[in-house]
């Protein structure tokens, strides 16, 4: 499609002109973008915040329907609490059952696809299956994580996570209790031989290293301690996977761990803290979240029975 911009679009951003111009959303316009399939007056759009004229002339190549449908659509209806906007960053407090991105079993519904119906920008910010993304929670685990608006802040978290100087802080409910009261788990994490979906510690594994203390510990109905995990990495399943390996595993972790004794049945660990250098005023921000409902369900059963043993 090839049409010139009337007088109604004049100063608008090009890719809000190119979607009320073809019918097509923001995200899939925004995708077409690095592809070469928007010009304006006859040259490749760079980013959709160009600003056009009027008289000028755009050029979109529409995808095909099958193209269409393997893009990610926004989905407004995805519920999510930001605790922090601005231009640079979006941070959320995930909660329990809502994936993150698109993955094997999972194309739609996810946090990605809420992103993108609040920010359409967030589109061109990284790779084309998880844009914004830094890094990630597992479906059932809730909490705290932050996501990039821009190319430059996704850059600049990204590196900070790989220098391990943004700080996640977790609390974990397990069975038993750690032999010492605070330790470092230090043991390379792989994919299982056994099971490709499952991880374990392996000497031929990447690097791995999670902190923790001990806060609680309780005997009834079952012996249990309240964890506090601080992540050094950021494997796959890691703090799952390590409270495993030194005999303190996960409640109510069906894969990795021991069942709750109160039915909640999944994994009783919650993204508590995150800390980080904040992309554009260079100053470090700090982030809390209370633990969902199930979790201190738990946490206060536990202590209840403890008062009165």
């Amino acid at each position: 499609m090839r049409d010139q911009i009337p007088n109604a679009l004049d100063g608008e951003r090009v890719d809000r002109v190119a979607s009320l111009m073809t019918g097509l959303s923001r995200s899939v316009v925004a995708a077409l973008i690095p592809e070469g399939k928007l010009t304006h007056n006859d040259k490749p759009v760079n980013a959709g915040s160009q600003r056009v004229t009027a008289g000028d002339w755009i050029e979109v190549e529409i995808p095909e329907d099958d193209d269409v449908e393997d893009r990610l659509i926004p989905d407004p209806a995805v519920d999510f609490h930001m605790v922090h906007i601005d231009e640079a960053i979006v941070v959320i407090d995930k909660p329990i059952g809502l994936v993150v991105h698109p993955g094997a079993g999972t194309k739609s519904s996810t946090l990605v696809h809420g992103l993108l119906a609040r920010f359409p920008e967030m589109v061109e910010v990284g790779s084309a299956e998880r844009p914004g993304i830094v890094h990630r929670l597992d479906r059932n685990t809730s909490g705290l994580l932050v996501c990039a608006r821009t190319i430059e802040s996704l850059k600049f978290l990204t590196e900070e996570l790989a220098s391990r100087s943004m700080h996640r802080r977790y609390l974990v409910i397990v069975a038993g209790c750690p032999e010492a009261a605070t330790g470092t788990i230090d043991a390379p994490i792989g994919r299982s031989r056994r099971s490709r979906t499952r991880m374990t510690v392996t000497e031929d594994g990447r690097e791995a290293r999670t902190h923790y203390e001990v806060l609680e510990t309780w005997y009834e109905p079952v012996h249990a301690s309240l964890l506090r995990c601080t992540l050094d990495t950021g494997r796959t399943h890691q703090i799952r996977v390590h409270m495993r390996a030194i005999d303190a595993p996960v409640l109510g972790d069906s894969t990795y761990g021991k069942p709750d004794p109160f039915g909640i049945e999944r994994p009783l660990l919650h993204a508590a803290e995150l800390s980080f250098v904040h992309p554009e005023t260079g100053e470090r921000v700090e982030f809390s979240s209370e633990p969902p409902g199930d979790f201190m369900e738990a946490v206060e059963r536990f202590r209840k029975l403890k008062s009165t043993s």
